[in-house]
């Protein structure tokens, strides 16, 4: 049940935003080098990775420069793998619109369609951040990621590790049909509020 819905709301949800995605990866590639969708490896069910989608919103080398600069790199793993738009150099300027509006996360879609993610589930991680996991790491790795999860839903509150574990985890051990469509309920104004420049 919970992979037919996954289809059917990313089928409706993909045609709806096509125009808005369109017109904004054609902005992306206008004002930068490179393509304008960005894969990133990500692990997802059952240990595989996979390639996270998303529009491109920094620089074409971002992940060389990432891994050149140090000081960077130190924060990039402070902040839980995940560096503050406003102190990051990568980030171009459409790429701050796309952030802070959530625009960047739309082509995930297509991985819920390739069966790769679910609308609903933990966010998919790097491996660094499976350490935080421990032991449980194999129940994390049991279901499929998701765009939007217990964690997402918290906006700008959200929480960092090792209390993000524990509220990914607290998903894998009472998912529901029913609490997916809580959780998407709850994402609106989330969504509508965006992510802020953090």
């Amino acid at each position: 049940m919970k992979r037919v819905f996954d289809l059917a709301v990313a089928s409706l949800l993909l045609l709806a935003v096509a125009p808005i995605l369109a017109a904004c990866a054609l902005a992306v590639r206008l004002t930068s080098k490179g393509p304008a969708i960005f894969g990133h490896q990500r692990y997802g069910r059952g240990g595989t990775t996979f390639n996270c989608l998303k529009l491109r919103t920094m620089v074409a080398h971002a992940e060389a420069w990432l891994e050149e600069d140090e000081d960077l790199r130190a924060l990039h793993k402070q902040n839980d793998f995940k560096l503050p738009m406003a102190k990051d150099p990568r980030v171009t300027r459409i790429g701050r619109f796309l952030r802070v509006s959530h625009i960047d996360e739309l082509p995930q879609l297509i991985n819920v369609l390739r069966g790769e993610m679910s609308l609903v589930g933990p966010r998919p991680v790097v491996g660094e951040e499976l350490e935080w996991y421990g032991d449980r790491a194999g129940d994390f790795l049991a279901v499929r990621p998701g765009i939007f999860g217990l964690w997402t839903v918290q906006g700008h509150r959200r929480v960092e590790y090792p209390a993000r574990a524990s509220v990914e985890l607290a998903y894998v051990d009472n998912s529901s049909l029913m609490g997916d469509l809580s959780i998407l309920l709850q994402h609106v104004p989330v969504v509508l509020r965006g992510q802020g420049e953090e």
